[in-house]
């Protein structure tokens, strides 16, 4: 029964998608107000039977029905609740339903606080928003069948990937799919403004709060997903340019470019086409990152297996494309109507466009790295692969320029500025800068990249600190208040710039925790008999013994490691390799301490069946915990950004421009 209800579920929201969509943009043309209260109400209604589904595929995973071929194979009777719960997004099928379930409610969100303020765009967003959610049911309904019979029923479920079997499980996924879902709002408005050729800044002022908001959910996913890889996956890294972690980085790259290039269409009536393309290319890749973690075309620890929603998602990508660009060509001759030239070099419109450029140019050689082999096999049938240092030296020295950009952009003034003015601005930070790296040097570092990146850490950090510092002094000029008190007014007043300053600052934290982590990680492996030690940095690894536990779902062997640090007892290490009934092969469960200066990971290889020895890998990674604490940096700058400040017209829309002195500084 909950099979049958959740499958008709589908098709009826299938059904009333495709009626909305067109019913919708009926409704606009002919002027048909009480068209568009049915197809309004259709939309609701749309969200309640897919929420209908979604809750029936979660209680059939909750109550383990093995008569749902899903349930089977991706849960088992000794998972606990959360486990189970997680199940529902483990997989193909069910990824995809949290997925239509997450676009539905965006759908009803739009309508509710769009379609009386904004009568104009909000049938065709509503039309491009079902049109989305008509795809993904069109995918469920008839490819990745959620609901799918399974006879004979088994016992017991064979369960999720065992690497699966992590408390990340439960924010990773829901972090990337809601940033990616997140930016359908966007791409819709963008296309309402194509379609009634609304084409000022209104669209944009409309949705900048939904794709920062988006942005922060596709940062968090990346930045968490570097974490589960971190501590899971047992090799001591956090990012390896696997395909599809690439797929989830295109679609941030671009979208980084985007949310910096509007500022200057919003400021200066700039970049239109520039930003209706990157907003496009976005969704477009995110749709690209679907098809490729879902087709089974390529081999990832990320991917899902063989399935036929790849041809789906591939001709949606090209309908995608075909539409959006197309709308965009016809327009050219308005959205070129009232743009400006850019400015010279030495202003913020230039600095931002660099920014985007570079932005971009790293998007086109992350895209051509993964898609390569797979274009290498379908010409040659050869299996080929594009490996880390192909990406890194390409995209190591653009990223250095974007950090200069990062350091310079916010100090150059709007439309024209001189030598004289930036190197006023620029004094304190290169002098930062410089002395750093002039340290770093006196330390023995004599590498260039590290010297570099880190000397610029420090750039973006000093022009952050010295920015604010400048604009924190011309308020307590203006109004007489303490530092404390000029500080909290600044961010008060424009929240977007300072919570984008303090985005730049994790940005920074971030390039130490990668230059000391990818520099100087100490790796020692060894064979090791009870009361043997393994020696490296200031750590001694004592092999104590090992000991047998049993999991709910698997049997682990774990061995006792006595560590001291500095000479002095530190505690006990347990890495340990956890023995799964389906599986024919160990998983590895590192385990590692994670400080500030450095963290020390342990990983079990093997052991003697006697219990006479074990091999372990060990790792002392410097400053592998400063990537979390910028990625927590740039999360806090983003909330900061989406708070509206006061006197705001709405969630996502214009701020009055009336600005005193002190907010101009």
């Amino acid at each position: 029964m909950t099979a049958l209800i959740g499958h008709a579920a589908i098709l009826v929201a299938l059904g009333l998608a495709l009626f909305a969509g067109a019913a919708l943009v009926h409704a606009a043309r002919r002027g048909l107000p009480r068209l568009e209260e049915s197809a309004s109400r259709a939309i609701l209604v749309h969200f309640a039977l897919v929420t209908v589904a979604f809750f029936a595929l979660e209680v059939a995973l909750v109550r383990s029905d093995f008569s749902i071929r899903y349930v089977a194979e991706n849960s088992s009777r000794a998972y606990t609740l959360w486990y189970r719960i997680a199940g529902l997004w483990a997989a193909l099928e069910g990824s995809l339903m949290l997925w239509e379930w997450m676009q539905a409610a965006l759908a009803v969100m739009v309508l509710v606080y769009y379609r009386r303020r904004h009568p104009v765009f909000f049938p065709y967003v509503g039309a491009v928003l079902m049109g989305i959610s008509a795809f993904f049911l069109t995918v469920l309904a008839f490819a990745a069948d959620p609901f799918a019979p399974l006879s004979p029923v088994p016992v017991d479920g064979r369960g999720m990937n065992p690497l699966l079997e992590d408390t990340s499980m439960l924010v990773h996924p829901l972090l990337l799919y809601a940033g990616w879902v997140g930016f359908t709002v966007p791409y819709a408005f963008a296309m309402a403004a194509l379609i009634t050729g609304r084409l000022s800044e209104e669209w944009i002022l409309l949705t900048r709060r939904w794709a920062v908001g988006a942005w922060l959910g596709m940062t968090a996913g990346i930045v968490y997903g570097g974490w589960w890889s971190y501590h899971v996956l047992g090799w001591g890294g956090y990012w390896a340019w696997d395909p599809v972690e690439n797929a989830s980085f295109l679609p941030w790259l671009t979208a980084t470019a985007y949310i910096h290039s509007i500022i200057v269409q919003e400021r200066r009536r700039m970049l239109k086409i520039w930003n209706l393309t990157l907003l496009v290319l976005t969704y477009g890749l995110i749709v690209f990152g679907t098809f490729l973690t879902r087709s089974g075309v390529i081999a990832s620890v990320h991917s899902f297996s063989q399935s036929p929603v790849g041809f789906f998602f591939l001709g949606y990508l090209a309908l995608v494309l075909l539409v959006s660009l197309g709308l965009v060509a016809a327009r050219l001759d308005r959205l070129r109507s009232d743009a400006e030239e850019v400015p010279g070099v030495f202003s913020r419109e230039s600095a931002f466009l660099f920014n985007n450029l570079a932005l971009v140019a790293i998007c086109f050689t992350v895209f051509f790295g993964t898609i390569f082999p797979l274009l290498a096999e379908a010409v040659t049938g050869a299996k080929v692969s594009v490996g880390a240092p192909y990406f890194n030296r390409v995209v190591v020295p653009v990223g250095l320029a974007l950090l200069v950009l990062m350091a310079v952009g916010p100090l150059i003034p709007w439309r024209r500025s001189s030598w004289e003015v930036v190197g006023r601005r620029l004094r304190w930070p290169l002098a930062a800068a410089a002395a750093s790296a002039m340290a770093l040097a006196a330390a023995g570092v004599r590498d260039l990249i590290p010297i570099v990146s880190l000397a610029l850490a420090v750039l973006v950090t000093s022009s952050v600190v010295s920015e604010v510092a400048r604009a924190m002094v011309a308020r307590r000029r203006a109004t007489g208040e303490s530092p404390g008190r000029a500080l909290v007014g600044l961010f008060r007043l424009n929240r977007r710039r300072y919570g984008g300053y303090v985005v730049h600052l994790g940005v920074a934290v971030i390039v130490v925790g990668l230059v000391g982590s990818s520099s100087y990680q100490l790796q020692r492996e060894g064979m090791l008999r009870v009361g043997e030690a393994l020696e490296i940095g200031r750590y001694r690894l004592t092999f104590a013994g090992l000991d047998v536990a049993q999991g709910p779902t698997h049997e682990k062997v774990y061995a006792r490691m006595d560590v001291s640090r500095d000479g002095r007892a530190a505690g006990t290490m347990s890495p340990a390799l956890r023995y799964y009934p389906t599986q024919q092969t160990p998983i590895a469960e590192v385990d590692y301490w994670v400080g500030v200066r450095e963290d020390l990971y342990v990983i079990l290889g093997s052991f003697d069946a006697q219990q006479r020895w074990v091999t372990v890998k060990v790792l002392v990674t410097p400053l592998v915990g400063w990537l979390w604490l910028g990625g927590a940096i740039m999360a806090l700058g983003t909330l900061v950004a989406l708070i509206p400040p006061a006197g705001s017209a709405d969630a996502g829309g214009a701020v009055p421009r009336r600005r005193s002195q002190a907010a101009r500084a």
